[in-house]
């Protein structure tokens, strides 16, 4: 029997009922039809799983019971990797969001450089947070991942380097001209890894992250796209100091 994952964002109390969000709870009814005493599992974000089962099915709420206190749950990859990408449109940042979830990075910032596209004010970046929130949740919710990657607010790229400390690690940004490769680069334990929008990072940027203490980080010859770049990095570097 196949058990659903759902990510819920309350706490997960043993013997407790609660009311699934109202997507997760369309997805149980609507589109896997599930049925009343289903087995779930549920997780919050705190490293846990937590047994529960559907106890009641209505038209606009679906309700379900946590069976026992969570089952500690490690999936995290041993190499702590910031991902710093570069806002790109629409579909691509989802995809990449997506992917790097599952790949396991452990923190994502969303980054405005100087060939960004995306315009965002107050109310776009609610709106936006909000719905990529959700698409780390999914990719959570497929990949077997109790702990969610941090998701920072969108920063511009100068105002974000100059908070930066030694918690970052090895300093790492694409650049087709870098000098380091992912099999050139020592043992990681934590790195940071600045990702270029549509259009790659400016002289302009590469300078600040020059200033910064970055390394020029390159993948071989071609020329990836943003939306292949970053996962390609972020899976290299994985298979060479992290799980994968």
């Amino acid at each position: 029997m196949r058990i659903p994952r759902l990510c819920v964002f309350e706490p997960l109390v043993a013997g407790a009922d609660i009311v699934l969000p109202e997507q997760a709870g369309e997805h149980v009814a609507r589109v896997l039809r599930l049925e009343h005493g289903h087995p779930l599992i549920l997780f919050n974000g705190d490293g846990r799983e937590y047994r529960a089962e559907i106890a009641q099915l209505a038209k606009r709420a679906v309700t379900v019971r946590i069976l026992d206190g969570g089952t500690p749950t490690d999936r995290e990859s041993p190499l702590q990797l910031t991902l710093a990408q570069g806002v790109a449109r629409g579909e691509k940042m989802d995809l990449i969001l997506q992917k790097a979830t599952e790949l396991g990075v452990t923190r994502i910032v969303p980054l405005i450089t100087g060939r960004t596209e995306v315009k965002l004010d107050a109310e776009r970046t609610g709106r936006r947070l909000a719905h990529w929130q959700a698409v780390i949740a999914g990719a959570c919710e497929q990949s077997g991942r109790t702990t969610l990657p941090v998701l920072d607010a969108p920063l511009r790229l100068a105002n974000w380097v100059v908070g930066l400390d030694a918690s970052t690690g090895v300093r790492l940004a694409l650049d087709p001209r870098g000098d380091v490769s992912p099999r050139t680069l020592p043992p990681l334990q934590v790195a940071t890894l600045v990702v270029g929008p549509e259009g790659g990072l400016s002289e302009q940027d590469l300078g600040m992250l020059d200033q910064a203490d970055f390394h020029g980080l390159r993948l071989g010859p071609r020329i990836l796209r943003t939306e292949t770049a970053g996962l390609a990095a972020i899976a290299a570097l994985q298979a060479l100091h992290g799980d994968v």
